[in-house]
């Protein structure tokens, strides 16, 4: 008879290769709006304003996707913890995959005026929705089903999904470039968005596959449900929300810094080919596949509190060196930047982070508590970073401007991934008070994460 581990095994690895797929479908999604709104939607759909602020208005419908995610969280998370993960994934790509489809069906600003911008950002609404629930469901599958020495490893596994997805949608975005900017401004721009219309079969196909995760499937069989999930998790473990969004701030605030707001100040400002900036950017993520891995098996050998202050250290230096290196206008040394900085040092802690994230709440609101945390980090670090970015150049003239920025929000969340650290070793041990029914009488409820570290 085959081994524990050798049975469980397949299973781990085909449950953490359908979290990637999706994952990796919804980054495509989300990569590809991003060049967009960096490239060619200023003049698609805000053509009467300035370039400054066409670049704003820009911006801003990319800050709706991250604003909503939060939103998205809280629903999918709430049918996450109540019903399972593996519908949630199912819906989030069904619902990502058909928006982004329509915004590939979208007339411009010349063909429907203004509306074409406020079709755009509802889409941009829908989509940031569908996101908030797609990540915390991707890294609790894979999460859930690892052993626990090897969840670091497994949990990082569907975070190569932006790395993957970036890939895709870079790659797609980077041929449509290379169009007449007639032809690319009339029909080419379209084509990466429809294009997840076979990535979204793909990804259900895969999805559909798999079992419910196994800790979920305890937490129904034991009655250990609760029935208001985000409640619960804002009752009593609103810190471990707190810590994630910090956690990941900073990493946020990078992720967008160096894909967005640096294209499209290096293609405005510097006059850099945008091909230039959509192969180095292509380049790191090919990178940051086995760094984002490496990150995760490290972070189970040597434990995540270490990985967290090297890797926040690791990215505050790289953002410097990489906007030195955009500033030279150089492209081989461009690209060296987004290999080193984007594709390395980033990496460092990324790759460890899902792992940290989940562990710091019981099963029972995980889904909800971790998926609430990132978004919460994604509205302030991401979706507002490049209307902070473009402002901030605006008023001092100094890239290094937008540089410091990021890295004080790095050494934020140096901070709060070392107190998520010692939360984690405790939340094994916090159990959330169920909800209880109307007249019924009051239980005492479970300690909080605060009452455990006293």
């Amino acid at each position: 008879m085959a081994s524990k581990d050798t049975t469980e095994r397949p299973t781990v690895r085909r449950v953490a290769a359908a979290s990637l797929a999706g994952n990796a479908i919804e980054y495509y999604d989300f990569s590809i709006y991003g060049l967009a709104a960096a490239l060619v939607f200023p003049k698609l759909f805000f053509p009467e304003s300035d370039p400054f602020l066409g670049t704003l208005a820009t911006f801003a419908t990319l800050a709706v996707g991250y604003l909503s995610r939060p939103l998205g969280a809280v629903i999918f998370g709430h049918f996450g913890d109540r019903i399972g993960r593996k519908p949630m994934l199912v819906v989030t790509l069904l619902l990502m995959g058909t928006v982004t489809m329509l915004i590939g069906l979208l007339p411009t600003y010349d063909q429907i005026g203004v509306w074409a911008a406020v079709i755009l950002v509802a889409l941009r609404l829908l989509q940031g929705i569908a996101f908030g629930g797609e990540w915390g469901g991707a890294i609790l599958m894979a999460f859930e089903y690892a052993p626990a020495e090897r969840r670091g490893f497994f949990a990082a596994v569907p975070q190569v999904g932006p790395a993957t997805g970036s890939i895709l949608g870079n790659a797609v975005f980077l041929l449509v470039t290379l169009l007449p900017e007639d032809q690319l401004l009339s029909w080419g721009w379209r084509v990466p968005f429809l294009l997840s219309a076979v990535l979204v079969v793909v990804g259900l196909v895969i999805r559909l596959k798999i079992a419910e995760s196994p800790e979920f499937s305890a937490v129904k069989e034991e009655g250990r449900d609760v029935k208001v999930p985000v409640a619960t998790v804002l009752r009593q473990h609103l810190r471990g929300v707190l810590l994630v969004a910090g956690g990941f701030l900073g990493f946020g605030a990078f992720s967008i810094t160096v894909m967005a707001y640096l294209v499209n100040y290096s293609t405005n400002q510097l006059a850099i080919s945008p091909t230039v900036m959509l192969s180095a950017t292509l380049l790191a993520f090919v990178i940051q596949i086995p760094m984002i891995l490496l990150s995760g098996h490290l972070s189970d050998r040597m434990g995540r509190k270490p990985i967290m202050i090297v890797g926040s250290a690791a990215a505050m230096v790289a953002i410097f060196a990489m906007f030195w290196a955009v500033g030279t206008a150089n492209a081989p040394v461009i690209v060296l930047g987004y290999a080193i900085g984007f594709g390395m040092l980033y990496t460092v802690a990324y790759g460890a982070q899902p792992a940290l994230f989940a562990e710091s709440f019981v099963p029972e609101i995980r889904f909800t508590g971790m998926s609430l945390g990132y978004q919460l980090a994604n509205v302030l670090g991401s979706g507002f970073t490049p209307l902070i970015a473009a402002t901030l150049l605006q008023t001092t003239g100094n890239p290094y401007s937008v540089a410091l920025f990021v890295a004080l929000l790095l050494l934020v969340s140096m901070f709060c991934l070392v107190r998520l650290s010692g939360l984690a070793q405790t939340a094994r041990g916090v159990r959330p008070a169920p909800t209880p029914a109307i007249g019924a009488a009051p239980t005492q409820a479970a300690p909080t994460e605060e009452e455990v570290l006293a």
